[in-house]
């Protein structure tokens, strides 16, 4: 769950909040999302639209988007692999690996030395932990001399993902 800050709360009006209420377990599944949030809410959908659009810019909300059940998907082996790669080239290095199709978010992380060398995170999806360690392999081979190690870190269950959340 991703708290709020306080000072982001009071720039919320009663609108906002209950534009949050009615969205933060998701967007409905319908044809015109927003046309059945306002309805809800007794708004336009246009006014829905702005008000979110003013949340995104102003940092209340980060993102819409889809989160998948990878899973459901078929994707059942999921790892996070974990990658040492000189500090000087990870940027680059990670715009590449992130756009593999593979690859569902890759990120720059500090290492923790001496336990923990790596500095690039990619999360792999797989139908099974060859396939995964196929696709591991891929990413190495692009890496070539700049893989300095790597490792991967199966997914064992699955985290409740869920993003801000009001009060009634």
């Amino acid at each position: 769950m991703q708290a709020l800050k306080e000072d982001k709360v009071s720039m919320l009006d009663e609108t906002d909040r209950r534009i949050i209420l009615a969205t933060q377990d998701g967007l409905p599944l319908e044809r015109r999302p927003y046309e059945a949030v306002a309805r809800k809410l007794d708004i336009s959908a246009e006014e829905v639209m702005q008000r979110l659009r003013r949340m995104s810019d102003d940092g209340i909300i980060r993102r819409i988007a889809a989160v998948p059940n990878h899973y459901r998907l078929g994707y059942t082996a999921n790892g996070m692999s974990v990658w040492n790669v000189p500090d000087e080239h990870v940027e680059a290095l990670g715009k590449q690996v992130g756009a593999l199709d593979f690859v569902s978010h890759c990120y720059r992380r500090p290492r923790h030395l001496p336990a923990w060398p790596y500095n690039l995170f990619a999360m792999v999806h797989a139908g099974s932990r060859e396939e995964a360690l196929e696709k591991v392999d891929e990413i190495a081979r692009l890496l070539g001399e700049n893989d300095r190690g790597h490792d991967v870190l199966f997914s064992r269950r699955i985290l409740k993902k869920t993003g801000m959340r009001l009060t009634p």
